[in-house]
């Protein structure tokens, strides 16, 4: 494919009606709408127990046919599938899109889900995309972190709802805006994910890339630059989102290309134990200090002891102390699930004081 071929091909197939433009969203949560609102049928693409009868033929052809594509309308007739149906496929049968717009996953929140669904099993179904020309397989569109939990919890089927996205450009900007809206969309997956488009020659320029997602261009551009760290270094500031914005991120990106991967990673350590800012961070980077010397701005206590904490190996906060009757908890990337049960336990013990 020619370079922006990809772009253009896009825009030649914008997703509208007569009236109104539509947006991936706006696709998804209608499809969430059938979900909620069509009794479930048989199965026939999935596993399932006693078939239930079809309905009429001519219904199933009816069913939300007015937008979608003819490669998702041949598939479904031909499968018997209803838009919006709950079905089982194969774990097998499932692979991740190129164009999934999360690239790092953490450990510890990956087992924690799976523990969840050992127990309580799945209750939210992925979103998936037929693969045309490879029938029986699947690319995930929503549900990355699911599946993967799915496979270390030694499951062999997931839920799933197919879904009439094609994969590239649109099902990428489906998964980006659903990733902002959760606040799980970091500027880490942005630097890998961007910088294969560029690479791949999807779009010739940051500034053409820029225009396609609807972002200012120094966004995108502060992205690519992180984008060349290599993934060990970009590991280590996924797991403290706290302390690793894309400034702080883009500051160790230029200590990087001055001094080498294991000077950063020494670095990170060093902005995790003694809590740089982004500006102290940037003087290291220009020579005005170094990690050794960490200034501190005037007035700013610095702590007695901190204790970092992890679970399951994966740095997810710390906790310091400062003078007599001070302390300074700080916990981020953990579950729902955890978090309430941390804050019930901090709170039964202060209740008992």
């Amino acid at each position: 494919m020619k370079s922006s071929q990809f772009a253009k091909g896009f825009q030649a197939r914008p997703d509208t009606t007569s009236s109104e433009k539509r947006t991936a969203l706006d696709r998804l949560n209608a499809i969430d709408g059938l979900v909620e609102e069509k009794p479930k049928t048989r199965e026939p693409v999935g596993r399932a127990s006693q078939p239930e009868p079809m309905a009429n033929a001519v219904d199933d052809d009816l069913v939300a046919t007015e937008h979608e594509s003819a490669e998702y309308r041949a598939w479904r007739i031909e499968q018997g599938y209803r838009p919006g149906q709950i079905i089982e496929l194969p774990l097998k049968a499932i692979k991740p899109s190129p164009f999934n717009p999360r690239h790092f996953y953490l450990k510890s929140s990956i087992a924690e889900l799976a523990v969840n669904l050992a127990k309580q099993g799945q209750q939210q179904a992925i979103h998936v995309i037929p693969d045309y020309a490879a029938p029986g397989s699947y690319f995930v569109s929503d549900g990355g972190r699911r599946v993967r939990a799915l496979k270390e919890a030694n499951k062999e089927v997931v839920k799933a709802i197919v879904v009439d996205l094609p994969i590239g450009l649109e099902s990428y900007k489906l998964g980006y805006d659903l990733n902002v809206q959760r606040d799980s969309q970091t500027v880490f997956d942005n630097a890998v994910v961007w910088k294969r488009f560029i690479d791949d020659k999807h779009f010739q320029s940051q500034r053409e890339l820029a225009e396609h997602l609807g972002l200012d261009e120094s966004t995108v551009a502060v992205a690519l630059s992180i984008g060349k760290l290599p993934e060990t270094v970009m590991q280590e500031m996924v797991a403290r989102p706290d302390r690793f914005g894309s400034n702080m991120a883009y500051q160790v990106g230029r200590y990087h290309g001055a001094r080498g991967t294991e000077a950063t990673l020494r670095l990170i350590n060093r902005i995790l134990a003694d809590d740089l800012s982004t500006r102290q961070v940037a003087d290291i980077v220009k020579g005005r200090a170094t990690p050794q010397e960490n200034p501190k701005p005037a007035g700013r206590q610095r702590y007695a002891q901190r204790m970092e904490i992890k679970f399951d190996g994966v740095s997810v906060g710390d906790l310091k102390s400062y003078g007599d009757d001070r302390l300074e908890l700080r916990l981020k990337g953990l579950t729902k699930d955890r978090r309430d049960a941390i804050l019930h336990q901090i709170e039964e013990m202060l209740k008992a004081r």
